[in-house]
């Protein structure tokens, strides 16, 4: 599937001293970067660009200007070493809703006109604006499911977990069931689970209005999830970190 639409749940686990768990439902768009007027244009709920009831905006991704997406993310692999050979990319990400939009996190499937692996841009945002990608990769060679990689962090996400932390990876391959595990360390201590899962439905003006129907808001639930919950393990005794100075460079 080349396009597809989502309805699933986020989770993020808690560990250690104060341990802490909160699900909530989200749906999601896995996109053809290549084929976004086609894709709009089969739908009246979904927008490209514009204001909408559900809307994708090519300026909340990649160089954040709205220019091409594909020559952004070329740019961004043949810098680690990657060589799509035109191949497909696939974006997995969270849609505007009534005009507003917030991803904690988007990934960028990118193929090889094989059709296999060969790199995840792992697209991250926090809730000051900022962002930062983390390219998964095995230095150009061909990459098997379920993916599974290791980065270390050098963005600020939360002011409740320290940077001296890695991620653990674990993507299996969208399909039919999206399954995404992320595992969080800090000095060698596992810290937090975070995953997204769901169900596959056509990505359409019914599969939209069932989304929207079962998660109405989803953005803004999105954001207002994540203070709430940051408030309850702050109050519960977690440790606040202080925000630092963001990394220099967009990718890692």
């Amino acid at each position: 599937m080349q396009t597809s639409l989502y309805l699933g749940h986020v989770m993020h686990r808690r560990l250690g001293a104060v341990p802490y768990r909160f699900r909530y439902p989200v749906f999601s768009l896995l996109l053809d970067i290549d084929r976004l007027e086609a894709t709009a244009a089969k739908s009246r709920l979904l927008q490209l660009d514009r204001f909408g009831l559900v809307s994708f905006h090519r300026v909340d991704h990649g160089p954040r200007d709205g220019s091409d997406l594909r020559c952004w993310a070329e740019k961004v692999l043949a810098q680690a070493g990657v060589d799509l050979q035109g191949g497909l990319i696939q974006l997995l990400c969270f849609p505007r809703v009534l005009g507003y939009g917030f991803a904690p996190l988007s990934l960028w499937y990118c193929r090889r006109t094989d059709g296999s692996l060969r790199a995840v841009i792992a697209e991250v945002r926090n809730t000051f604006g900022e962002h930062h990608n983390y390219v998964l990769h095995a230095a150009g060679r061909e990459m098997t499911w379920p993916v599974h990689a290791r980065a270390s962090k050098c963005f600020h996400v939360s002011p409740l977990l320290g940077m001296n932390c890695d991620y653990r990876f674990r993507l299996a391959e969208p399909g039919a069931e999206l399954n995404i595990v992320i595992r969080q360390s800090e000095d060698g201590e596992p810290r937090l689970i975070a995953s997204q899962t769901g169900q596959a439905l056509p990505l359409n003006d019914l599969g939209l209005l069932r989304a929207l129907i079962r998660t109405p808001l989803l953005p803004f639930k999105i954001m207002a999830a994540i203070h709430w919950n940051a408030v309850k393990i702050w109050l519960r005794g977690a440790r606040f970190h202080k925000k630092p100075t963001p990394p220099l460079h967009e990718v890692s």
